[in-house]
């Protein structure tokens, strides 16, 4: 299991360069990012859009380019289209957000006939390295689902679950987060963890332990969880907490950063390979240690693929 950034991207260096295809790559945030992510054996990039761009953004921010890796298309809709196709015939790795709508990129890996669908929920997962704890801490999901059903959260955990097992955790201990731990008809949060809870102990959601609904001091306080009458593998030992919405979710993020000081690298799940999506407000550090989890999680579904198909 890894604890900390320092590890998860040794052990991705181990089996990196990913092929990282990068759509309408003249962004100068996702350009720096290359920029130390090459040389650190990590990214192997193609960049797609107009040349004469990518380019002029990459003389910015002091990002050589070499002709070669450069694919020419007429314009966002062509990049999007042309970059899945990298990923589908097997020619890239990693699909990377450049000067491209989320909405737009979504839409088209979201695509019945050309996208990379799973039959699964798309969801952001984040890691959090916060300096109080010896291990990450996974927040879910803050980025693409609003305000999600059940069934949509149930594949919110099986998503985080899955990435939990991709950087060594085998059977990580995952909050359903909500303001208390009784469910109360008139607080739907409750409900749903609750469902979820049961869902988990009939094996519905599996390679995890689910408990919910608990408020967020329980997960961190013994003291806290003995004043409310709560025994549960979970006190003072969470890997994944579940927020009942993406406000929350968000929120509950951004105070791990700013107020705790909490260093964060993520991607967003649910299709056939990872999806890197980086804000201009992360330092060039968030940004190597997003590229490497989505190596990392790349790299488990294969091996998940591949155990599949031999069991077969």
């Amino acid at each position: 299991m890894m604890n900390n950034f320092k590890e998860l991207v040794e052990k991705a260096q181990q089996l990196g360069p990913a092929r990282v295809v990068v759509i309408e790559a003249h962004n100068p945030e996702v350009l720096e990012s290359l920029k130390d992510a090459e040389p650190l054996g990590l990214a192997k990039p193609t960049l797609v859009g107009d040349p004469a761009k990518i380019e002029r953004v990459a003389k910015e921010v002091g990002y050589r380019v070499r002709p070669e890796t450069l694919v020419q298309t007429a314009g966002e809709d062509e990049s999007i289209r042309v970059s899945i196709d990298l990923i589908r015939e097997g020619k890239a790795d990693l699909l990377m957000k450049g000067k491209v709508t989320t909405a737009e990129m979504v839409r088209g890996v979201l695509d019945k006939e050309r996208g990379l669908r799973t039959g699964r929920l798309l969801s952001q997962v984040v890691l959090y390295q916060i300096p109080r704890f010896s291990r990450f801490l996974i927040i879910t999901d803050s980025g693409i689902n609003i305000a999600p059903t059940l069934e949509q959260k149930a594949d919110i955990c099986r998503n985080a679950i899955d990435v939990a097992h991709a950087i060594g955790i085998p059977e990580p201990n995952v909050v359903l987060l909500t303001a208390l731990e009784f469910v109360n008809p008139a607080m739907p949060a409750t409900v749903d963890a609750a469902a979820l809870a049961q869902m988990n102990r009939r094996g519905q959601i599996t390679g995890a332990y689910l408990e919910g609904p608990l408020a967020m001091d329980v997960p961190f306080s013994r003291f806290a969880a003995e004043r409310k009458s709560i025994q549960s593998p979970v006190v003072e030992n969470t890997d994944i907490l579940i927020a009942p919405d993406i406000e929350a979710a968000n929120i509950l993020g951004r105070a791990a950063v700013y107020f705790a000081g909490a260093e964060t690298g993520g991607m967003v799940v649910g299709t056939k390979t990872p999806l890197i999506l980086l804000s201009r407000a992360e330092p060039a550090q968030v940004k190597i240690n997003s590229i490497a989890v989505a190596l990392l999680v790349m790299n488990h579904q294969r091996q998940s693929v591949a155990a599949k198909s031999a069991a077969a």
